[in-house]
């Protein structure tokens, strides 16, 4: 039997003890922090995206949707500065070291996100800033990336890359779900006057983000130890504790990186994690405009669907187990990327019913080059809900029904897990057991510029023109990244298996 056709029987977020002594032990205990660094990293991610709209509305009146998008695009512009950073240093040193300062930056800058409202004045560049500093902190997911993937065997890899994309997804449900249960503290809250904090519905779960880096930490220093295994299993040495030029390399891991792979892995990745920002981007200000939501509601309720798309997430990973064995890797890459494509196929507007104006009872449909005023409200506490008349597409573009947007959150709730585990995945094998730091740090800053990309460009188009060229677009963009991968089928394989020594599955 070939060491591909061997069984992944790792259960999910548990590792395979072997009983050949304290080695393995020591390496999946270590495995398992570095799941939860990831299940954290997401967690501090997704327990504001929420509420980041309406708290920088609340702070600063004269952000607008396009503001948004640049805020939300901080924290992974500055998670692609980093991550190449943090993967060079986690190759040389040990990786404690980028794993505690990183995640110490994140600690500081979602203290820094919970005062901003405490600042007199340009709050909404201090949001940028402390969503930026969070990003950096967020670089170590390279770092991550890289520490289970050279510790791993290549039979032990699609499950162990399941595994922390299940923590993930974990952090997605939790996130989320968090920030449903803080929005009955309010957007009034309470305030610690000693050390000049407030604590509301906003700020609560960035102080929550901040304690968990502080559990982070204490677990990296006290159980975190350097492991490294080859194809096989076996152990060598950390590159990080070798000079690449003094390690005897093996002639079974001689031979080169496909690069042209490497680089169509990074693509892919690059328009996967796009398109998954772009709808969680948009979520907030879409259902806002379209189902009239307050900033409340908007909050409570998207914090509930993206808790449900993360349980989605996770049923999705226990099945790409499974199928992963029967069918292989690409496939179901491939799979993944139909799912996303009529997620936002779906979401397209259609029909003849238009949105609710906000502070305006009209058939908006009749008139539809007309720019209407609001209306002042008779109380001044009296929050508008509604697509607002300033953006001009809202007077002719047809409603996003409700059940449009629950179902294209169904499929996209399939197809971008998947697509996430498998891409990575791929990745690690086609790099082999060379060393994967930098390339680790690589694939993280194309996600991050996707993620830096993805917001912005959604803001302005959607903003601009609305939902239905924002998401005619992002279809434009999936359709591509199936030809692409269509095209690239063939090279996208296993190093051992591109160079003779392990037999490629028929079915991959």
């Amino acid at each position: 039997m070939s060491l591909v056709e061997s069984n992944e029987n790792t259960p999910l977020l548990r590792g395979d003890i072997r009983s050949d002594g304290d080695a393995d032990r020591s390496r999946w205990r270590s495995i398992r922090v570095m799941y939860f660094t990831m299940f954290l990293s997401s967690v501090g991610f997704t327990i504001v995206i929420t509420s980041i709209w309406p708290y920088l509305k609340r702070i600063d009146g004269s952000a607008d949707a396009s503001f948004l998008g640049w805020v939300v695009a901080a924290y992974s512009l500055g998670q692609m500065v980093a991550s190449p950073l943090f993967g060079l240093w986690s190759n040389r040193r040990p990786r404690r070291e980028p794993l505690v300062c990183s995640i110490l930056i994140n600690v500081l800058a979602n203290m820094y996100y919970a005062y901003i409202s405490l600042i007199p004045s340009n709050n909404k560049i201090h949001m940028l800033l402390s969503r930026t500093f969070v990003g950096i902190g967020a670089g170590n997911v390279a770092v991550v990336r890289s520490y289970v993937a050279g510790a791993t065997s290549l039979t032990e890899r699609t499950s162990a890359m399941a595994n922390m994309s299940a923590c993930q997804a974990l952090g997605f449900i939790l996130g989320p779900a968090l920030q449903a249960v803080l929005s009955f503290i309010g957007e009034i809250g309470i305030k610690v006057n000693f050390i000049q904090l407030e604590v509301n519905m906003y700020t609560a779960p960035a102080l929550l983000a901040a304690c968990f880096g502080v559990i982070n930490i204490l677990l990296v220093i006290l159980v975190l130890r350097e492991h490294c295994v080859d194809d096989h299993g076996n152990h060598i040495p950390a590159i990080n504790y070798t000079p690449e030029e003094r390690v005897n390399v093996a002639p079974e891991v001689e031979g080169d990186i496909d690069h042209c792979a490497v680089f169509t892995s990074n693509i892919l990745f690059f328009v996967i994690l796009f398109i998954f920002a772009v709808f969680e981007t948009i979520s907030t200000p879409l259902s806002m405009d379209m189902f009239a939501w307050t900033r409340k509601d908007a909050v409570l309720y998207n914090g509930i669907i993206l808790a449900a798309i993360g349980f989605e997430s996770i049923l999705v990973f226990l099945v790409v187990k499974v199928v992963s064995k029967r069918v292989g890797d690409r496939p179901l890459l491939l799979g993944g990327l139909v799912f996303i494509f009529a997620g936002f196929f779906i979401l397209l507007p259609w029909g003849n019913q238009y949105p609710t104006i906000q502070w305006a009872d009209i058939q908006n449909n009749t008139m539809p080059t007309i720019r209407l005023a609001p209306t002042p409200a008779l109380n001044g506490s009296l929050e508008p809900t509604g697509c607002p008349s300033e953006q001009s597409w809202c007077l002719y573009t047809p409603v996003i029904h409700l059940a449009q947007y629950i179902t294209s959150d169904i499929l996209i709730g399939v197809g971008y897990p998947t697509c996430n585990v498998m891409s990575y995945t791929l990745y690690s094998k086609i790099l082999g057991p060379k060393p994967q730091g930098v390339y680790m740090g690589w694939l993280t800053a194309s996600g991050s510029g996707a993620r830096t990309l993805g917001p912005v460009f959604v803001s302005h188009v959607y903003t601009i023109l609305g939902p239905r060229w924002a998401f005619s677009v992002i279809c434009v963009i999936v359709l591509a990244a199936i030809v692409l991968l269509s095209a690239m089928y063939r090279r996208l394989i296993a190093f051992s298996i591109r160079h003779g020594r392990i037999e490629e599955r028929c079915h991959d």
